[in-house]
């Protein structure tokens, strides 16, 4: 594949994606942008300590295997493009190349915010924000099918960029063979059982359930820190916490996230059912992150209004040691 299909191209463009090569792309973040301006930071500076306006968001891989009607993002099929097409890539990009075009486009969005450094700490934030120290791989498709993730992570690392990989879990042989690890790995855990993950994620493979518990299995046994990261949409997924508390149990991450569904995005398509209405508030969130505490033994240990989600952690050494030292990345 040369390049994307141009109308997906062109819709993507003017919602601020930039593209660093054939089939990955940057877009700033909300808090990226907040941090820039000397505003509200993200979440994962309040858990995790991260630097929101050093932060990159960003994937090696636009298309996904499965149509989530709560996704901010485009999905293609709504354009009436394929998701095959997306991942029929004849030759894929080396990580380098990737890495230094992410890197380039990314100082390319900050530069649009150095008239709003007129303080010393945005004068400050923004000259860091051109050395990005974070990537979040989970900014659109799955990241899983680009075929040099573990390349691609090592390329961030040498840089000193820890790396935040968000997967959906639909590729667990591909979580095996991550080598080097990703500083913090994350699997999406969006239903408590098959017949609401079906009706929740709609997935576009075959055993798309089977795969994703495949990949929970493993994922006790990944030396890495570890997270299920929850969104929770008001009449579709706020039901059966025991189901999700089994599936907590068998995937014993060190974190559990808690986080409220936003109506934005292609969330708000009409075929997906959803409306404002869908969204819980963040005491809702509290009080069903209360369940699943209480279901699962993980402590309640940090909350982010703005994002409506709280923070469960798997023990009280996990809940100690939230805030990573990211001057030194493994």
């Amino acid at each position: 594949m040369s390049q994307l299909p141009e109308a997906l191209k062109t819709r993507m463009q003017k919602q601020g994606y930039h593209f660093a090569g054939r089939h990955s792309a940057v877009k700033i973040c909300e808090y990226t942008a907040n941090g820039l301006r000397g505003g509200i930071l993200c979440y994962k500076h309040a858990f995790y300590g991260i630097e929101s306006w050093r932060c990159m968001q960003a994937t090696p891989a636009i298309g996904c295997d499965l149509g989530c009607r709560f996704c901010w993002r485009i999905i293609p099929e709504e354009m009436g493009i394929n998701w095959n097409e997306l991942n029929a890539v004849e030759e894929w990009d080396d990580p380098e190349l990737i890495v230094e075009k992410m890197l380039d486009e990314q100082r390319r969005i900050v530069s649009g915010y150095r008239s709003m450094a007129e303080t010393e700490l945005k004068q400050q934030r923004w000259t860091e924000a051109n050395t990005p120290k974070h990537v979040a791989i989970s900014l659109t498709g799955e990241p899983t099918f680009y075929p040099k993730l573990s390349a691609l992570i090592a390329a961030f690392r040498k840089r000193g960029i820890s790396t935040f990989l968000v997967t959906n879990g639909t590729l667990p042989e591909a979580i095996a063979r991550l080598d080097p690890l990703p500083t913090q790995l994350y699997i999406s855990l969006q239903a408590p059982d098959a017949q609401s993950y079906d009706i929740v994620v709609r997935p576009k493979i075959k055993n798309a359930w089977e795969r994703f518990t495949e990949s929970l299995r493993m994922l006790s046994s990944i030396k890495t820190r570890t997270v299920l990261r929850m969104t929770l949409i008001k009449g579709l997924n706020m039901h059966n916490p025991e189901g999700y508390a089994s599936l907590i149990g068998t995937a014993k991450p060190n974190y559990v996230e808690v986080k409220g569904f936003s109506f934005v995005g292609g969330s708000r398509n009409p075929e997906r059912g959803l409306s404002i209405q869908s969204m819980p508030n963040h005491s809702e969130i509290k009080e069903f992150a209360g369940k699943l505490s209480s279901l699962t033994g993980y402590q309640y240990t940090a909350e982010h209004q703005p994002s409506r989600v709280v923070l469960l952690s798997r023990d009280e050494d996990s809940a100690k040691r939230r805030i990573i030292d990211f001057a030194a990345i493994r």
